[in-house]
């Protein structure tokens, strides 16, 4: 199902949904049977189907952990905007399954916390939905606001996989392909969720690192190393410590003349010795070297044989 069309059909209102909101405090009525029972859910989907206020106090979150970051940078902006404007457009809320005098979230999360900041009450719609309907809910709206990170969309997906949905409805929450689901999933299954979190949403790092960070922790701890004060940094310094260290570059030996000037270089490597004497400050000993290293080494080897 496309999004528009998932999201037309939970938020479609009534054609007097400009009409002003009722107010309730409850969220569920208890029916009775008969004739009363039957005015009762009369006047609960008239209600249903109409904008109402709602308690901030009485609303819960739902769904699954999408936002890997505590803090959103922009609730402050729509709270002020909210604070000066008032509240636009409604959210979307279903009875708490749990707590019948309670609602749950499905879809205007940020307008909800702004609303819960300022202690207002809060116009929404309400529909019964089951929690695939609300999943499904969840990861369109982020696609439809602010574009969850590949990381948080990642984590998002192993998520709905480990909550028991089948790819397809990972794929329209996401509004993705299996291909791109199956990326999410293979970074999400190497990395571990304790490292994700300590890292968080990386706004700047993108798939290709993300793999290759997967590629190679091979089940190391390395949450400790996640250290840094944005989260780019922090995945940054992962890398950082996943990178084999640099091999110790090996000085030459420098051997000085009777004056205190090095004469010359020498350097052991891979069993050989290597002996430099540089021609600018030589003098001509380098040439005095090579004619009379054989008579050198005949005295050295006879010094051996005593």
């Amino acid at each position: 199902m496309a999004r528009k069309d998932v999201m037309k059909g939970l938020m479609a209102e009534p054609d007097k949904a400009d009409e002003a909101p009722a107010r309730v405090d409850a969220a569920k009525p208890r029916y009775t049977k008969g004739a009363i029972g039957a005015v009762s859910r009369s006047i609960e989907d008239l209600k249903r189907r109409s904008v109402l206020e709602v308690d901030a106090r009485m609303i819960d979150p739902a769904g699954l952990k999408d936002r890997l970051d505590p803090d959103d940078p922009d609730l402050a902006a729509l709270t002020e905007s909210i604070r000066s404007y008032g509240q636009q457009v409604p959210v979307l809320l279903r009875p708490n399954p749990n707590d019948p005098e309670r609602y749950q979230i499905v879809y205007g999360r940020r307008r909800v916390a702004a609303l819960q900041a300022l202690d207002q009450p809060i116009k929404a719609l309400i529909r019964d939905l089951d929690d695939k309907a609300l999943v499904l809910a969840q990861g369109q709206e982020n696609s439809a606001r602010k574009d969850l990170t590949f990381i948080e969309k990642a984590n998002f997906a192993r998520q709905m996989r480990d909550a028991g949905y089948d790819r397809k409805i990972i794929c329209d929450a996401l509004a993705m392909d299996k291909t791109l689901i199956s990326r999410l999933l293979s970074v999400a299954d190497r990395v571990p969720v304790r490292l994700i979190e300590a890292i968080g949403s990386a706004p700047n790092i993108g798939r290709e690192r993300w793999l290759a960070l997967a590629g190679k922790i091979k089940n190391r701890d390395l949450v400790d190393e996640a250290k840094g004060d944005s989260s780019d940094a922090r995945f940054e310094a992962v890398m950082a410590a996943l990178r084999p260290p640099k091999a110790r570059v090996k000085l030459p030996r420098l051997v000085k003349g009777a004056d205190g000037d090095v004469v010359a270089e020498v350097m052991r490597k891979a069993g050989k010795t290597t002996l430099t004497l540089p021609a600018r400050t030589a003098d001509g000993f380098d040439d005095w070297l090579v004619e009379n290293l054989s008579e050198i080494h005949r005295d050295w080897s006879k010094t051996r044989g005593e």
